[in-house]
């Protein structure tokens, strides 16, 4: 399932690359470009924005609650999503591509000291080039998703 999510949903947008889909974050105020966007690549339209909502052409989720782990519920329920463990953390929380994973050797002057020496695996986002490893702030997200029902 791929999504666009509106300007006011840049923290859930974040949490939903976490959680493995592709979504993208429509900061502009052109909804013509956003639905015609989300109708080429196939996406849900996710809003605040009730009036957008109903009348757009594509498929869209209306939010009304205001805080992220509300927002979270509410989609994963309404859309029946499914969190995969092997697909969560796989995306770019910033420009939502696909990661991939790179050598230890080759992050060496790109990731703090500590973070080298203590970590094996590392992955690489394509686009931005911002290097991402599993390290304790994984669990404080898994531990934040268990704390809003999201399992």
């Amino acid at each position: 399932m791929r999504f666009i999510l509106t300007k006011e949903l840049g923290r859930l947008s974040r949490w939903l690359r976490i959680l493995g889909f592709d979504t993208v974050y429509f900061k502009e105020e052109n909804y013509s470009k956003l639905l015609l966007l989300a109708l080429r690549e196939e996406r849900i339209i996710i809003t605040r924005n009730k009036t957008l909502a109903e009348r757009v052409a594509a498929k869209a989720v209306y939010l009304k609650e205001e805080n992220l782990p509300e927002q979270l519920k509410k989609v994963i329920k309404r859309l029946n999503l499914k969190i995969e463990e092997n697909k969560m953390f796989s995306r770019c929380v910033i420009c939502n591509k696909s990661l991939e994973e790179i050598e230890k050797e080759k992050v060496k002057e790109r990731v703090p000291e500590y973070v080298y020496r203590t970590q094996e695996d590392f992955m690489e986002c394509p686009q931005c080039k911002r290097v991402y490893w599993p390290g304790s702030h994984w669990q404080n997200i898994r531990e934040a998703l268990n704390k809003a029902g999201v399992k």
